[in-house]
């Protein structure tokens, strides 16, 4: 009998934990699934655990390669699916499932008949679980048969594991992973939440994110790597490039697709670049170089006229770094920095408040006045 579900789990270097990703898809209480495992390559012990979890138990299947990446990896599964399985599924070696997730999200889509069912996520840590904070505002609820367009929140359901995607339909939209590139999620995710006629959302947990710490890199060293923000702003453009695309495919559906990638454009501005800041005041001159370049670039993709519709502050950091103000900017945003966290501790001591009155609760930058226009770059 074929599988219902095909679960793709690419490998590389996880033997410390991938007994316990493979034990939690062995346990799930959907009937009739197959497992892909794909070994990119690993040079521990990793290849040998997926080996005998092949060996011992016949929904799981091993498929080797080189080391090609994580993108690889996944098209490399997805290519080695049963064809006559009706759904499809992607986890990542090193992170759980709830024993009853794929059931939940299959019975879903056989009672909805939408595209692909997507669920909340708990990151899982060393004292237990929390809620991840980017799947909170997609997931608050329960909804079938929803589209991005009607829940805006879900332009930040960027991550490829939280899902169970209809098999014909991921075929037919012939996208696969961009290889060779970190944050290669979104460049399929996205696009998929905006080809999908329905999504149903699972406000219960459908996924454990595990946040691994251990390695001679320190957080700060890993993010202040410019390679992650030269591959995340690629990720965006990716996803950009696909909806510029689209816009132009039909004259018919012309405004709608417009207001997708406006969409889109306003979440990078508010959600996904924002993220930088702190980043960019705590990294080296290389990382601060990439910044300036590869976010400028980004910006002037976007335009001005998207940009204008921010608040302040936002507008502020973005013109000083179309300007290449970067040493201004970290002033900007340590001084943000530093008014949010006088602001937690006098609000959370009693008879303290924050006047308004005076104009500094509203934005930590109002002691610098209206912000002027840059000597250089575009007046946003």
């Amino acid at each position: 009998m074929a599988p219902r579900l095909s679960v793709v789990v690419p490998i590389y270097n996880v033997e410390d934990y991938l007994q316990e990703c493979l034990d939690s898809i062995a346990a799930q209480t959907l009937d009739a699934f197959e497992c892909v495992m794909v070994d990119d390559g690993s040079t521990d012990r990793s290849a040998a655990i997926a080996q005998a979890y092949a060996e011992a138990d016949p929904r799981f299947r091993l498929v080797r390669q080189e080391n090609r990446g994580l993108g690889a990896a996944r098209n490399t599964g997805w290519r080695n699916v049963n064809d006559q399985a009706e759904y499809l599924a992607f986890m990542d070696s090193d992170d759980t499932l709830p024993p009853d997730a794929y059931r939940r999200m299959v019975a879903s889509l056989d009672r909805t008949g939408s595209d692909f069912a997507a669920g909340n996520v708990l990151r899982l840590t060393a004292d237990g679980y929390v809620p991840s904070r980017v799947h909170q505002a997609p997931f608050r609820r329960d909804q079938d048969a929803t589209h991005v367009t009607r829940l805006p929140a879900l332009v930040r359901d960027r991550t490829a594991w939280n899902k169970v995607y209809r098999r014909r339909f991921f075929a037919d939209a012939g996208l696969l992973y961009p290889e060779g590139m970190l944050y290669e999620d979104a460049p399929v995710s996205i696009p998929l939440h905006f080809l999908a006629s329905g999504v149903d959302v699972l406000h219960e947990p459908v996924y454990h994110w595990r946040i691994r710490q251990e390695g001679q890199l320190s957080i700060t060293q890993k993010r202040t790597d410019p390679k992650g923000l030269i591959d995340r702003v690629r990720s965006i453009e990716l996803v950009r490039a696909w909806l510029l695309a689209r816009e132009h495919d039909d004259r018919a559906d012309r405004a709608d697709r417009a207001a997708q990638l406006r969409l889109y454009d306003t979440n990078t501005l508010r959600e996904e670049l924002p993220m930088f800041f702190a980043w960019v005041c705590r990294g080296d001159h290389a990382y601060r170089r990439a910044y300036q370049r590869h976010v400028s670039r980004l910006l002037r993709e976007i335009g001005p006229e998207r940009v204008a519709t921010l608040s302040p502050p936002l507008r502020l950091k973005y013109r000083l770094t179309l300007a290449n103000r970067i040493t201004a900017l970290t002033l900007v945003q340590r001084t943000q920095q530093h008014y949010w966290r006088l602001r937690r501790r006098l609000t959370g001591t009693a008879g303290v408040r924050i006047s308004r009155a005076r104009g500094h609760a509203n934005s930590p930058h109002s002691e610098y006045g209206a912000p002027k226009r840059p000597a250089q770059g575009p007046a946003l």
